[in-house]
């Protein structure tokens, strides 16, 4: 992992801007971590906040758009050629289409704040061939309160900025917890439909 505290500190807004960009398009950095940190350092006077909060979007946002770039160029054709070998289908893509069509903006908005599914949500869009318009208007209005919110949790909570850290730990173990048994719950849901209308 990155050592994020010498990168911000010696490249300062350039630093946060490209650290920013890799996590989201996938590189494993801890993107919260780091966005309070950010805070940090402006609660010490090193950054200002405003520049932090506008320069943290701007990364954020070409990240996801790269991201949503990728998933559309190689995503589909990859899946179309290689997805009937590992039972992934045309009728299974045309339904991860509609469900995104249906939920797309909603995962594009929460997704920033469930460590792991930020960093397919743009991609799954982009395979999905989700509009542009709606894509920028969720991805990019959560990429706004995502920053906002954690640079302004390091800000708030000055020396004790690590406490997200603990806290996000616990948080995302709960989360995939939870997301699990809804997984699980769809699969026996689906299966029992399966065997009723045989």
């Amino acid at each position: 992992m990155l050592d994020i505290s010498t990168l911000v500190q010696q490249y300062g807004y350039i630093g946060i801007f490209l650290l920013l960009i890799l996590g989201i398009v996938g590189l494993p950095i801890p993107d919260e971590v780091l966005l309070t940190y950010v805070g940090y350092n402006v609660y010490l006077g090193r950054l200002s906040l405003v520049t932090s909060i506008i320069v943290a979007i701007c990364g954020t946002c070409i990240g996801i758009t790269v991201s949503y770039q990728l998933g559309k160029m190689l995503g589909l054709p990859f899946l179309e050629r290689f997805g009937p070998k590992v039972k992934i289908g045309k009728k299974k893509l045309d339904a991860t289409g509609n469900l995104f069509s249906k939920y797309g903006g909603i995962l594009l908005f929460i997704g920033y704040f469930i460590p792991g599914i930020r960093h397919i949500t743009a991609y799954i869009a982009g395979i999905a061939s989700y509009r542009k318009t709606y894509f920028s208007l969720f991805a990019y209005s959560g990429a706004i309160v995502w920053v906002s919110v954690f640079i302004g949790l390091g800000n708030l909570l000055g020396g004790n900025w690590m406490m997200v850290e603990q806290f996000l730990l616990q948080f995302s173990k709960a989360l995939w917890f939870i997301l699990l048994l809804i997984v699980l719950t769809f699969i026996y849901k689906w299966l029992s439909h399966k065997q009723s209308s045989k």
